[in-house]
């Protein structure tokens, strides 16, 4: 089973760059976006043989989130239910007999971490949410998740630290999230590996010179392990700031 998560920061922009030719050659089972950057009726994707499923931020041409899957599910829900989170088309969660599919687009601490005690607010209602789920099933989610949790995990670690992304308040809650059971793949599978981002500026050439950050995420439930067989990240893939990342099942 293939799985494939992708901010295309504004789809409409990333349809002009290829999105489509990624789309169909990869022949995903679950194809997630964060960062649709849409509102209803702004585009009409013809995906023959996928079921989708869209949450659209309130505020015009920000956030939102998409997923495209061949198996319908069992019933898909938007949001986490928490009136304070809930306006910026940030999560959507598709029930299968076997895990709850969770695509996420992580509010951003921004610049002067003037969001960031927000960010905390989220981060443990998001965390209490996929427990939630996980009382009934197991959870694998996806997405944005807008911090790079070790050193390893971006370029420049020493200058960034403090940074939104960066900050220890971020990086000890997505700890808190694998002290609750939950495995970043991508680390299960290459725990040492460095110099792989899913994430560049566009300033500075910053993908050329590949200082990116991976902040790109497929995480899952502790009891699903047996049946992880990789977890990629397509740098190779251009048509936005981020490049897609893949988690494949057995």
């Amino acid at each position: 089973m293939k799985l494939i998560s992708w901010n295309v920061n504004g789809l409409r922009a990333c349809m002009q760059k290829g999105f489509l030719d990624f789309f169909q050659e990869t022949d995903a089972d679950i194809f997630c976006l964060q960062e649709t950057k849409l509102q209803e009726g702004q585009i009409a994707l013809d995906l023959p043989g996928y079921h989708q499923y869209w949450n659209y931020a309130e505020k015009k041409g920000y956030s939102g989130t998409a997923i495209f899957t061949k198996e319908e599910p069992i019933q898909v829900t938007y949001g986490i239910g928490v009136e304070e989170h809930d306006h910026e088309g940030r999560v959507i969660t598709a029930e299968y007999s076997e895990f709850y599919f969770v695509t996420v687009y992580v509010p951003n601490a921004q610049r002067e971490l003037t969001r960031l005690e927000y960010r905390m607010q989220w981060e443990a209602d998001f965390l209490a949410y996929l427990k939630k789920l996980e009382e009934k099933k197991p959870v694998i989610y996806a997405g944005d998740l807008n911090v790079a949790h070790q050193e390893i995990d971006l370029k420049n670690a020493k200058t960034n630290r403090g940074n939104a992304g960066f900050t220890d308040e971020e990086r000890a809650c997505f700890s808190k999230v694998l002290e609750n059971g939950f495995i970043d793949t991508f680390r299960y599978f290459y725990p040492d590996l460095t110099g792989v981002y899913s994430w560049w500026s566009y300033m500075f050439q910053a993908r050329a010179k590949n200082a990116g950050w991976r902040i790109d995420y497929f995480v899952v439930s502790e009891c699903l392990k047996d049946r992880l067989a990789d977890a990629k990240i397509h740098t190779e893939i251009l048509g936005s700031d981020h490049c897609p990342i893949e988690l494949d099942l057995k």
